[in-house]
Formats: structure tokens, sequence, C-alpha cells
């Protein structure tokens, strides 16, 4: 594994303002950091990212990978991240030879804050395949409880979102960011440079991704690119959403809270072990 020449700007997620409750008590509280970061590709500007700068490293480069302007990670040189100019450069030995017609092609999502999309990747007809993961509902329960030890950010300041790379029930890497799209990319990036918490290249190992965010086509697309076939929420789907799960073979459990869920493209990999019982009453459908 060849060297990164990478620096190391973490910035702390929160800080503490001054707040009026509503009895005219003044008090501290903690909110979620929200940073403008400028990402320069080989000296070319390509998207400013805002971000809490909780791993500014790891979010570049899984930016750009999932992206398709970084293919391979022999390729990646150096990640160099100034908050003093607001500015992070990531220095690569190859550009993909249609990165003008990619750059001149951006579609903005319905990703939180509004994410880009470069290219025409959400028109992929074809990625490597997927495994085709079966998962328990008593799995998917215990997964959930988990993670609940996991989003420090959101207990302590709210306005942000976490996803997850799981394996079965266990949390093997966990980011919180102020949009979804950050938090996917941070984890690309993170099993790149081997600064997961975990193992390096986690994503081997990982057969569940978990969002709290929509489960939109970009986030869909993100995850299948990562090769993880399952993907968990506690929001909901959208349209777009579910014919790219169908494409590419991904299992979709969105509305995910407590004992409650909606599985999508689920039929013969989702084994009901764990059917709570209903409440008296209780008519609704799930």
């Amino acid at each position: 594994m060849h060297a990164i020449s990478l620096s190391q700007a973490r910035l702390p997620p929160t800080l503490d303002i001054n707040v009026f409750n509503e009895f005219g008590e003044c008090r501290r509280q903690a909110i979620a950091a929200e940073r403008a970061l400028t990402l320069y590709l080989n000296r070319r500007e390509i998207v400013t990212l805002m971000t809490l700068g909780a791993d500014p490293e790891a979010l570049v480069v899984g930016y750009l990978r999932n992206q398709g302007l970084l293919t391979s990670r022999q390729d990646l040189q150096a990640v160099q991240v100034d908050w003093d100019v607001e500015a992070a450069a990531v220095v690569t030995r190859h550009l993909p030879e249609d990165i003008e017609e990619r750059l001149g092609q951006r579609t903005v999502t319905t990703g939180c804050g509004q994410g880009t999309v470069f290219g025409r990747l959400l028109d992929a007809t074809s990625l490597n395949p997927l495994p085709e993961t079966r998962l328990c509902q008593s799995v998917l329960y215990a997964m959930l409880e988990n993670l609940g030890a996991y989003n420090d950010t959101y207990r302590s300041a709210g306005a942000v979102h976490g996803c997850a790379l799981c394996h079965q029930t266990r949390v093997l890497d966990f980011v919180e960011d102020v949009g979804r799209h950050n938090a996917v990319d941070t984890l690309a990036g993170r099993e790149w440079l081997g600064t997961s918490a975990g193992t390096e290249r986690v994503s081997q190992q990982a057969d569940i991704f978990y969002t709290t965010g929509r489960l939109t086509s970009e986030m869909v697309l993100k995850v299948a690119q990562m090769g993880i076939s399952v993907l968990v929420s506690r929001s909901g789907v959208t349209q777009k959403g579910v014919e790219l799960a169908e494409r590419f073979g991904v299992m979709m459990i969105a509305r995910a809270k407590g004992r409650h869920f909606q599985a999508i493209h689920s039929s013969g990999r989702l084994d009901l072990d764990a059917i709570p019982p209903r409440r008296p009453g209780d008519t609704r459908p799930s």
C-alpha cells in the first residue's frame, strides 16, 4: 500500500452559544458546526461542501470516489485541508478521460443543503454485482438498538444526519454530518484511506448500510457503489430511490423505528423471525 500525504485537519463537530429558553433563562447550548470547504482536484475547483469538519480528508476523498472522479486508490497522492483558506487540495496521478464531460453534466439532488451528482451516474444501468444479502428481522431490531449509542452530535446539538456501516448487528463505523450525503461520502473515504473504526477497508465486511435520512436515488447509488445491498433508514423512500434499488438489487428497509419498518425489494431476502404482537384494537396496516 503506497503512502498518501494526508493532513490531519479535524475540527470539533459542535460549538457552544448562549440561548434563552421559554422562561427567559440564559444557558449554553451546543450547536452543530457548519463550515464551507472548497474542494480542488489537481488544482481544479470542483465543488464547495458544507460540513461539520470532523473528518474533512475522508469526506473529500469519498466525495470524489462516489462521483467517479477518483477511480483508484493507487492514483491518490495527497489530501491537504487548510481551514484558514477553507480549501481541500487533492492530488491524483490520473484524472478520468471524460472529466470535462462529467463536470459539464451536473444534477442537483435532494441531499440536505442540495447534493450534487456529476455526469450521468443516476442513469447507470449496471455496477459490480451486489451480494444478495439476507436479513433477519431479529438482526434488524438488534442493530437499531446498537446504533442508539453512536449519535453523540445529534444528542447534544441536533441538526445532523448519521450514517453507519454494519455487519449484521455490529456497528463497524458511524459518521455524523450536516447532510446525509456528506456522511456516506466520509464513510467511503475512510474505507479508502484506512481510517475507519475497525479494520482497514471495513466496507468489505459491511453488509448493511444505515442512514437517518431519506432513501433517495443518490443514497441508493452511493451505497451500491460501496458493494452493499441492504439499505436501512428511519425515514422514507422516494420514487427514484425505489427504481434504482430495484435496478441494482438493493433491499430497502424504510421507516425503521422501534419494531416498525417497511421492506421494499425484499422477496426471499427478509426472514420474519421476530414478528411483534399487535396491540389490542390495532388494525392499521404496517
